[in-house]
């Protein structure tokens, strides 16, 4: 007998229920019970009870029925545990039958009483007999026996007749809606939502108020705040002579809530009614402490509270909305800060395709750099630049991008490459540009050489077509799409100074150029943890004079060279270091490989031939001997400054000169300099002499004194495993996990994306390693370095400057290591500043 009072239950203030067993929907209308609230009754059935009736035992529908009134009408509504995994559609008027429409009509007249059963029939033959809602598309529906064609519609289709008794209908109702909830397809749909496979469901079966009938009757819904912008504004939808949540599906007859200048309103109508509600929604607001949406119905005037959700909101309404709860002090600040996803925040730090607007798919790929643009596609760096100089967006399309590629991706509005994964060049740099960026898009042909794409369905995109690239989701969408702006207001601000109160891992920003530093700063980065230097010389002026190095032949003629870079990078490494005020800069010491600073198309060796007054062949000659089968396994980062020592040597006296001049400025720093790609003791003693040196140098030329701190950028296993030895000589350690998950995993972060998905979906791996750290492989690495360099150093200062340092995920295992701070692209602070917050509220209230 216990069993039916809890999976079978009249919905009471004391009675049995929770989300886990009834349902989201089920408990909501027990809490408004017990504030009070005009509630029809209502029996609660759980997800054991729904489970059996799937499983094929009748619905005990005398246990339902003894709550209500022989003649009440019920609806039915599903009620899972989640309301986003949804479930089956809710079936209003069971109980209408030939004797019921009778009764009715006396009350409500004929016609209404008529047309509420026609409307159970078409319910009950879709929804329950499955027959095709087409079987109705002939009849008169201004007829006089609509009702009599409608029963016999249904009688030849069904080849019984319609059931008459409620409890009859109530069985087949209950019965349909537990056995299409259990059905693959809605298994699978629910299950992309994020539900498990098990999900269960519970139903609950309501006094259904008519919203038809004499005085003022109706239904409709209504919240206190806008769902788009989070502001107080009373919102939703009311249908005179209406049922259920019709208002906000008629295209004809539904009126405002508030007085409204362009039609007719509840309040006008019903002015009482209109201020109940206001004052039912406000008390949901206080006591289920959320912004709910208040579904509604009038019966001559008099309120009924139907059910409450919470309501539906973008990021940006849903920053402001946990704000306003908490400076209302219903809920925490510690609550406010948990209720926002972190990666929601790339909705409010960049523009978006606009949620209503129809999406013309043409493509997919790695959803690379959040956020969306339009523009004109450009083949080259060269016509972004021309684009952005005559004031046109521009889309930058190449199947993989090169250093080279980076003045063009400044110019262009977005990205899109055939190539490519989640830590190749164009997504690593599109998100430290906050450039939105699509990668991996192999489903597309690119047909460069003929300036144009072809998609999966045929169509052609030229030069010069339209096109809209979505970072945040990985499409590709024909022509200009309707954008929402960024939105950053002082609810944000708020939100995020409270997540700093919180967090316990320091969060500073990868930049490279003044501007990406002030982007940092705007995100309150506590520093710059990557300065990549080698993107400062991809200026023309700059660049032929890194061409005259290479093609120098020997240190005297390479020195040169370098000396016309010296001046350019001390000014724009000051320039950072003033941008940052006195917080600390990281800056990298030259990484990639030489080629990627040569031309590769025969008019590009041209024009480098003409600069350098050479002939062609010997440029030629010499770009092919300069190439590597394995280029990012060859002669780059500290490798190349101990063959080629004069680059970090002229880079060194760049950084300490720089250091003097910005603290002339007021802007006093202690600048980090770090070696790239170290794997042995004996490569940071070398390069740590030669950089020492030139303090020392810079010190006696200038007469004033600096301190400087050297570290290494830990980006191979071995530098992890033997980070004992190479710690002695470090003040820091700064692990590189996109070289470092590909040198372990030995995948190319560029080329990953071609298999990645079907890696990833076959469980081979969990996750893709470039998006979210490996703990186990890569993770243990970090560990290891973490534990062995602190054993030889205890002062050692951890870090990790790859493009996991912005991962939720990742930044939850760098706290539990000890690492001292994350590094991420600027427009990914704030995510890990709130991520980070997050962890630490939850180990502190676990």
């Amino acid at each position: 007998m216990q069993q039916y009072t809890s999976d079978i239950c009249l919905i009471t203030t004391d009675a049995p229920i929770t989300a886990h067993t009834h349902g989201g929907r089920a408990k909501c209308m027990q809490r408004l019970v017990r504030l009070d609230l005009p509630v029809p009754d209502t029996v609660a059935l759980s997800f054991d009870e729904v489970h059996r009736i799937a499983a094929g035992d009748a619905p005990d529908v005398s246990r339902i029925l003894e709550h209500f009134a022989d003649d009440q009408l019920l609806c039915v509504r599903p009620s899972s545990e989640d309301p986003d995994w949804g479930g089956p559609g809710a079936v209003l008027n069971i109980g209408m039958n030939d004797a019921r429409m009778k009764s009715l009509s006396d009350r409500i007249g004929a016609r209404t009483a008529a047309q509420l059963y026609v409307r159970f029939i078409q319910s009950y033959s879709t929804h329950v007999a499955r027959l095709d809602p087409d079987i109705f598309d002939d009849l008169d529906m201004d007829a006089s026996d609509l009702v009599a064609q409608f029963l016999s519609a249904y009688e030849d289709e069904a080849e019984e007749p319609f059931p008459q008794a409620r409890g009859d209908q109530l069985r087949g109702v209950l019965r349909s809606m537990a056995r299409a909830w259990e059905g693959t397809t809605a298994r699978l749909l629910r299950q992309a939502k994020g539900a498990p496979a098990d999900a269960g469901l519970g139903l609950v079966v309501q006094s259904l108020v008519l919203g038809v009938g004499p005085g003022e009757c109706g239904s409709g819904v209504l919240q206190l705040v806008s769902s788009d912008t989070g502001l107080p504004q009373v919102t939703g939808r009311y249908l005179s002579q209406g049922q259920g949540r019709d208002a906000l599906h008629s295209g004809v007859g539904a009126q405002f809530l508030e007085k409204d200048a362009r039609g007719p309103s509840l309040e006008e109508r019903a002015p009482e009614a209109f201020e109940q509600l206001k004052v039912h929604a406000a008390v949901m607001r206080s006591k289920l402490r959320e912004e709910m949406q208040c579904e509604f119905a009038l019966d001559n005037g008099q309120v009924h509270i139907l059910d409450g959700m919470r309501i539906q909101r973008t990021a940006r309404a849903a920053v402001r909305i946990v704000v306003s709860l908490a400076n209302d002090k219903i809920i925490p600040r510690e609550e406010a800060l948990m209720r926002i996803k972190p990666r929601a925040l790339n909705e409010l730090l960049h523009r978006q395709v606009d949620a209503a607007a129809e999406r013309d798919v043409v493509g997919t790929g790695v959803a690379a750099s959040p956020g969306a643009a339009s523009g004109r596609i450009v083949f080259s760096a060269a016509e972004a630049q021309a684009s952005a100089a005559r004031g046109e967006a521009c889309v930058l399309v190449r199947r993989e991008t090169n250093p080279e590629d980076i003045r063009g991706m400044h110019a262009a509005s977005a990205a899109l490459t055939e190539r490519g994964g989640i830590t190749s060049h164009a997504a690593v740099i599109a998100r430290g540009l906050g450039l939105p960026c699509v990668v991996g898009a192999s489903s597309v042909r690119f047909q460069t050489r003929k300036k144009r794409l072809v998609t999966p369905d045929g169509r052609e995109f030229r030069e010069g077509d339209v096109i809209t690239v979505d970072g945040s989701n990985g499409d590709i969408l024909a022509g200009e799409a309707p954008m929402v702006e960024a939105a950053l207001n002082d609810e944000f601000k708020t939100l995020m100074s409270w997540a700093d109160d919180e967090r316990d891992i320091g969060v500073r920003a990868n930049a490279d150029t003044p501007d990406d530093a002030l982007t940092a700063l705007n995100f309150k980065a506590e520093g710059i943890g990557l300065c990549r230097t080698e993107h400062m010389f991809f200026q023309a002026d700059r660049l032929i004079a890194i061409r005259e190095m290479i093609f120098a032949d020997g240190p005297e003629d390479r020195a040169a060279a370098l000396e016309q870079i010296l001046p350019l990078q001390r000014d724009s490494i000051a320039e950072l270091f003033r941008t940052m005020k006195g917080l600390p800069v990281c800056v990298r010491l030259f990484d990639p490989p030489l080629h990627e600073f040569l031309p590769t198309d025969r008019a590009g060796l041209r024009d480098l031939a003409e600069a350098l007054n050479l002939p062609l062949s010997d440029v030629t000659r010499r770009v092919e001997a300069l190439g590597e089968y394995n280029p990012m396994l060859g002669m780059r980062g500290v490798r190349l400054g101990i063959t080629v020592p004069e680059i970090y040597e002229m880079q060194a006296r760049a950084i300490f000169e720089a250091t003097l001049l910005a603290a002339k400025d007021g802007a006093p720093v202690t600048p980090e300099v770090m070696i790239p790609l170290v794997s042995a003791k004996r490569e940071v003693e070398l390069v740590k002499t030669k950089i020492d040196a030139v303090a020392a140098a810079v010190r006696t030329e200038s007469g004033m004194d600096f301190d400087y701190l050297l570290g290494v950028m830990v980006e191979t296993p071995r530098a992890a495993l033997r980070a004992e030895d190479i710690a002695p000589h470090c003040d820091f350690f700064s692990f590189g996990t996109n070289d470092l998950t590909q040198m372990t995993y030995g995948l190319s972060r560029d080329d990953a994306g071609r298999f990645m998905s079907p890696y990833v979906n076959q469980g081979v791996f969990p996750e893709d390693p470039f998006h979210i750290l490996d703990r186990e492989g890569v993770g243990e690495l970090l560990k290891l370095g973490s534990e062995r360099g602190r054993a030889a150093r205890p002062d050692l200062k951890l870090s990790v400057c790859g493009e996991h340092g912005g991962s939720p995920e990742s930044i939850d295992f760098c706290r539990q290591i000890g690492l001292d701070y994350v590094s991420c692209s600027p427009f990914r602070v704030p995510v890990a500043r709130l991520a980070a917050a997050q962890l630490a509220i939850r180990d502190k209230i676990s």
